[in-house]
């Protein structure tokens, strides 16, 4: 079998992603850890176009992109499929996927934002969630997964709501994701945490905030600068 091997950052939900999806395959990778501070000569050489974490490296040959990694694992290893089987589901979950790449990004600037800026970020963001709350929950049905009694690729997709958001939330102390408003979606992301591979697999939410809180500092202070 050729060498699978990923560069990521322990602090990235991106990384993540393909963790996930490399632990839910059974797929034996070597995992490096980049510092994006001082991004590494294999970093720039896998990935010269963007320079961005995380690069997937399956026989020499750099694959970009989360989300584009995790379709290209479940095509070249097929078991424990992460798409469904039927060419209409698979649609839907690809467009799920598309959405949250889309509209995801506004989770992150309420981290690197105040003011009116986070103030539309925050309403950005709940739009998006209770898109989700009231359209893609129904793919649920009585399971606890998007990919039914297994994680499938949405939930993959969506992970970053399920642990990221709520350090998003303590770092700047607005909650967003509450369970009142959002009960199904909040359900889901209890169901996904407490699955085996994905509860082993994330990183200290501590330690994020952590790092996280100086981190934003500087943001802010760079921006106002």
């Amino acid at each position: 079998m050729a060498e699978v091997k990923l560069l990521g950052t322990w602090f990235s939900p991106f990384s993540y992603r393909v963790i996930w999806a490399l632990k839910l395959k059974g797929i034996p990778f070597e995992y490096v850890e980049e510092d994006l501070t001082n991004k590494s000569s294999m970093l720039l050489q896998y990935n010269p176009v963007s320079k961005k974490i995380p690069v997937l490296v399956h026989g020499g040959n750099p694959i970009n992109e989360s989300m584009i990694i995790v379709e290209y694992l479940d095509e070249t290893w097929p078991d424990h499929s992460l798409l469904p089987t039927l060419p209409y589901e698979r649609a839907l979950a690809r467009f799920w996927v598309k959405f949250f790449e889309d509209k995801g990004s506004s989770m992150w600037k309420i981290f690197g934002t105040t003011g009116e800026e986070q103030e539309k970020a925050v309403k950005a963001t709940m739009e998006m969630l209770k898109t989700i709350e009231e359209e893609a929950m129904g793919l649920i049905g009585e399971n606890k997964y998007f990919g039914g009694e297994n994680i499938g690729i949405v939930d993959i997709a969506f992970g970053a709501l399920a642990h990221w958001l709520g350090v998003v939330e303590k770092t700047v102390g607005i909650e967003v994701l509450e369970p009142h408003n959002f009960p199904k979606l909040h359900s889901w992301t209890q169901n996904f945490k407490q699955h085996p591979i994905i509860s082993e697999n994330l990183p200290d939410a501590a330690k994020m905030i952590a790092f996280f809180v100086p981190r934003r500092e500087m943001i802010l202070a760079s921006a106002s600068a």
